[in-house]
């Protein structure tokens, strides 16, 4: 099964970064942590990797009717988007929400599954579309 929604951009890594923040904003998303893989695993390791971006976005008013049907769905929240390089382009990846209604086996999940997932996919059809 499947667990990203992904789309591959050209242009600058931080113009890709900011342009996903926006269309994140723009769906009700806020960013709520941002873990910076390349530099986290260059000051622990003195690894040395591609521009890699975790950030956890959340929308409030899903985040709160999924943790409504199911307490334990926070251990799946928030929502996680990588920004990474890949060669010549940037890589968007969001999260599959349907994935928490697979693993939570909550029915109750399902629509708010589907609601995020809606607003993940415009998220990154924008960056489609001019977005990066």
């Amino acid at each position: 099964m499947p667990y990203d929604r992904t789309v591959k951009l050209t242009g600058t890594f931080e113009e890709t970064v900011e342009a996903v923040r926006r269309a994140l904003a723009e769906q009700g998303f806020g960013v709520l942590t941002e873990i910076d893989v390349r530099a986290t695993l260059k000051a622990k390791l003195d690894h040395d990797m591609e521009p890699y971006l975790i950030l956890g976005a959340c929308n409030p008013p899903l985040a709160r009717q999924a943790l409504d049907a199911d307490r334990s769905i926070g251990l799946l929240l928030p929502c996680n988007v990588v920004v990474r390089t890949e060669g010549d382009e940037v890589v968007v990846q969001a999260i599959d929400p349907a994935v928490m209604v697979t693993l939570a086996g909550v029915d109750a999940m399902a629509p708010v599954a589907d609601e995020a997932g809606r607003r993940l996919d415009a998220a990154l059809a924008s960056l489609g579309t001019g977005g990066a």
